[in-house]
């Protein structure tokens, strides 16, 4: 009945102990082959054996075996340790060992390139790294490029000649260290310097047009992995790997969804550097605009204030619009926004014709269609009435829509002189009283006017001075007699 709980303290969750060893170096350099071995007290016993680095998983075997690195690399630098279950009388307990460090160091720096002039016209390119002490027996390779040729593969000198340098040399060097086994290669430097610019320049696009995203380095040799991303929306838009500096990736045709902040990021294998964020903005020209004319009443008339309202309803601001009246210019007004502009105009008769606008945000000016405007005299203000022509009769004037008449207090040849030169009719002629031109007026028909003070120089009666009717019957309406017609001269 001992042998019970013996057994169940024996099988509790495993715990690091002696039974369970690990073997492996602390250190080694890239390239190398590393062997991590674990080993039990009774080997026979062990049922599965785990790796980890980190705590994270590597590999479970069924047997007693090790892990092996073959070609070890920095990013191999970490903790160690490994787990077994063992079989311990009629039950599987677990056994862990301790965590044990592995450093992987770099076996050589990426090479320096350098040129240097010697006698003549010849040069040296020279393609410079360095082995640590203990390793310093260890060949190397050199191989040396231009562009996308291969000058020297895999030499065993880290120089190479150009005896008579010409134009034909001209080109972008670089060159790549690697062991004999090519277990370890490097290529030229990290790159640096990373730029992001744009085709058009300035991150300035238009709308359906192309727009071009081109990432440089200032540094950098081999294989370089270049990569655009939107900074605002966090979005990946393209890779290219290519040896060279510089690399493009194009939007075939940019919106307003493009617009935004863009970066670029650049990797040869020695770590990624990235560039600085740019701002893409995308213009729209301006639309054929709309010119819309505005007037108070149904119909444009002499001394009406008319607003011209012109309006493109796609484009990038500011947009400029410009009025025009047949061919000529009448002004301008610049738009922030939406919305469009308005220029405002006092209206004579000379103002009949046709109206159009122009709108430009710099990317192409863009004309309306032209709209006809027929300027017309205002409807009369003042009439006579129940005369024998329209230059003679009851004098009646309009207000607000409705008619009233005048009272002949005061009524002399100047008032009536006025009257008949609003009427465009002949000289005044007699000042009658109204009722001699029947029927009179209606009792509810208004009398506007008790006295008219005119000087005979207005134009109209509603520029005289006025005294607001206070007491006046209709049988004291006030009448006028005009010439029928403009006298004529020679």
């Amino acid at each position: 009945m001992l042998l019970w709980p013996l057994l169940l303290l024996l099988t509790a969750a495993g715990v690091q102990s002696d039974w369970l060893s690990i073997d492996m170096p602390s250190y080694a350099y890239e390239g190398d082959e590393v062997v991590v071995k674990c080993s039990g007290e009774r080997n026979n016993r062990i049922s599965t054996l785990t790796y980890y680095k980190d705590g994270s998983l590597l590999a479970t075997y069924h047997n007693l075996s090790s892990y092996t690195i073959s070609n070890a690399r920095p990013s191999d630098s970490g903790s160690y340790s490994c787990e077994a279950n063992r079989k311990f009388f009629f039950v599987y307990k677990t056994e862990k060992t301790r965590s044990v460090w592995l450093t992987v160091q770099d076996l050589f720096p990426p090479p320096t390139l350098t040129i240097r002039p010697i006698e003549g016209s010849s040069v040296t390119v020279s393609c410079d790294t360095r082995l640590p002490w203990n390793r310093s027996d260890t060949q190397l390779h050199y191989s040396f490029f231009r562009d996308d040729h291969t000058l020297i593969s895999n030499g065993s000198s880290s120089e190479f000649q150009i005896p008579a340098i010409g134009k034909g040399d001209s080109g972008y060097y670089w060159c790549e260290v690697a062991t004999t086994s090519h277990s370890v290669s490097k290529q030229g430097v990290p790159v640096s310097g990373v730029f992001l610019e744009t085709q058009p320049q300035g991150g300035q696009a238009l709308a359906g047009e192309p727009l071009v995203l081109v990432c440089s380095v200032a540094e950098g040799t081999g294989d370089i992995a270049f990569s655009w991303h939107r900074e605002d929306t966090g979005e990946h838009l393209g890779r290219k790997q290519q040896r060279s500096q510089r690399a493009e990736l194009e939007i075939p045709a940019v919106g307003e969804s493009h617009m935004g902040r863009y970066y670029c990021t650049a990797d040869n294998g020695h770590g990624l550097a990235r560039s600085g964020a740019l701002n893409v903005t995308v213009r729209a020209p301006a639309s054929r605009p709309v010119l819309t004319l505005r007037v108070p009443g149904t119909r444009a008339v002499v001394g009406d204030v008319m607003e011209l309202h012109c309006e493109a309803h796609r484009g990038s601001p500011p947009i400029l619009y410009r009025f025009y009246y047949d061919d000529v210019f009448l002004g301008s007004r610049s738009a922030t926004s939406g919305g469009g502009a308005s220029f405002k105009l006092f209206l004579t008769a000379e103002h009949s014709g046709n109206y159009s606008c122009e709108a430009d945000n710099g990317l192409g000016a863009q004309l309306s269609e032209a709209i006809t405007l027929s300027v017309t005299e205002p409807p009369p203000k003042i009439r006579l009435i129940n005369g024998p022509h329209r230059c003679e009769g009851l004098v009646q004037v309009e207000r607000e829509g409705h008619w009233g008449t005048v009272c002949d207090d005061g009524w002399d040849t100047k008032d009536v002189a006025v009257v008949c030169r609003e009427l465009g009719c002949g000289a005044a002629k007699h000042t009658p009283p109204g009722k001699l031109y029947p029927p009179l007026p209606e009792e509810d028909q208004p009398i506007f006017i008790q006295v008219a003070l005119c000087n005979g120089t207005e134009n109209t009666l509603a520029e005289c001075e006025q005294v607001e009717m206070f007491d006046c019957e209709h049988s004291e309406d006030a009448g006028a007699v005009c010439e029928a017609f403009l006298p004529h001269f020679t």
